[in-house]
């Protein structure tokens, strides 16, 4: 790490830290440990305060539509495996979208697979631990962590809980191979122990407080969370993806999301060095008015994307509601077939039969009236029998595109 990027102007300390490599034998270097959070909004440029509130506007607008909706739950799932997808990417683990949107969730078909999958369940307890009203707690996020990496590569004794050793993040230029990886890190987060521990639960405790909303704005005071949660470091896996859902969590929290269907990683994905940039330029030297410009321009831009893609898959479901009505079909049970096809965009006749309480021979039946209307196709390469799968080439396109 380098340590004469830290100028007077950080919001934190390096901390002297010291170990023993297996190979090279005795280190000493320092970690960076932030200061809490502040309880007033960092001092911004007048052009940082439109980007908020552009950013505030562009949500306001996703949420009205939201509230709009009869079901807006309809478009959680979806939304939820485009953001596993691309959060998963930008940590190394990639599988193309259109591949996670038609995996079978309950047998992935690889590690990678079920890495991006574990995902979609943990967002998924994530909000549902809010909409009950529940208090963001540090053995919540382990455990959210623990369910993250279950099953993957990463998973290993000390999964779900709070680091117990130091970890390093990326490389610095000109580091040489001889370096010991702590001086070559382009990072060093706060070492472990009961601080690291104590300083999670100050965060959560922050992101909770009644002053919190008052005093900051929400898409601010979700910059510093995420910040100090990326810069905190806590688990040894898993952060990134942790501390982005924070982002829709602390939305959520602040009463800025109904439906927390806002997908916000594709943007920081398709600038992943400017992101990582502008978090340790606030590390280095304070530099919060540019993070928060560029973190503020990312949920406005992905506000308006994931807008359009709600907007479009009502239009589907419209769509498709108004083939059925125009069949022969009872279209009570079709319609239900037809938003269950919107939530889930690949699906087998028996999540049907259990979704829809009907017979076995009534989804089959179902299924197969939707395929002759050209709402629903087989999904070529699947198994036979009740593991064949379907899905809506019209919801899937939506999903898709670029």
């Amino acid at each position: 790490m380098d340590l004469a990027a830290f100028t007077d102007d950080s919001p934190g300390s390096l901390v002297h830290v010291s170990g023993t490599d297996s190979r090279r034998g005795e280190w000493e270097h320092y970690a960076f440990v932030p200061h809490p959070l502040p309880n007033e909004s960092p001092n911004l440029t007048g052009a940082t305060y439109r980007v908020v509130a552009d950013a505030r506007a562009a949500l306001a607008a996703l949420d009205s539509t939201a509230r709009r909706l009869p079901n807006p739950r309809l478009f959680r799932q979806p939304s939820l495996q485009a953001e596993a997808q691309s959060t998963s990417a930008l940590e190394g683990t990639y599988a193309p979208l259109a591949e996670v949107l038609i995996a079978d969730r309950e047998k992935p078909e690889n590690l990678d697979m079920r890495e991006i999958l574990n995902y979609v369940t943990v967002a998924s307890n994530a909000f549902r631990w809010i909409e009950e009203g529940n208090p963001l707690t540090v053995s919540m996020l382990s455990g959210l962590q623990e369910m993250l990496v279950r099953g993957t590569r990463s998973e290993n004794a000390s999964s779900g809980t709070v680091r117990d050793h130091m970890v390093v993040i990326g490389q610095r230029e000109g580091a040489g191979s001889p370096d010991f990886p702590i001086h070559a890190a382009r990072f060093v987060p706060p070492p472990p122990g009961p601080d690291l521990q104590a300083s999670v639960h100050d965060l959560l405790d922050w992101m909770g407080r009644v002053e919190t909303r008052r005093a900051i704005d929400p898409v601010v005071g979700a910059a510093l969370a995420h910040y100090q949660f990326e810069t905190l470091h806590p688990y040894n896996d898993g952060n990134g993806r942790i501390g982005r859902l924070l982002i829709v969590i602390h939305l959520q929290q602040q009463g800025v999301l109904l439906e927390p269907t806002l997908t916000v990683s594709p943007w920081f994905e398709a600038r992943r060095s400017d992101y990582y940039d502008r978090l340790l330029s606030v590390s280095t030297r304070g530099d919060w008015d540019a993070y928060i410009r560029f973190f503020a321009s990312g949920l406005e831009a992905s506000a308006h994307d994931t807008h359009d893609r709600m907007l479009a898959l009502v239009d589907v479901q419209k769509s498709m509601r108004d083939t059925v009505r125009e069949s022969a079909l009872r279209a009570d049970t079709a319609h239900a077939l037809v938003d269950f096809a919107v939530a889930n965009v690949s699906f087998t006749v028996r999540h049907v039969e259990r979704e829809l309480g009907v017979s076995y021979g009534r989804a089959n039946g179902l299924v197969n009236q939707l395929v002759q209307l050209q709402i629903l196709e087989y999904l070529p390469g699947t198994g036979a029998g009740g593991s064949r799968r379907f899905y809506a080439p019209a919801v899937y396109k939506v999903l898709v595109r670029d």
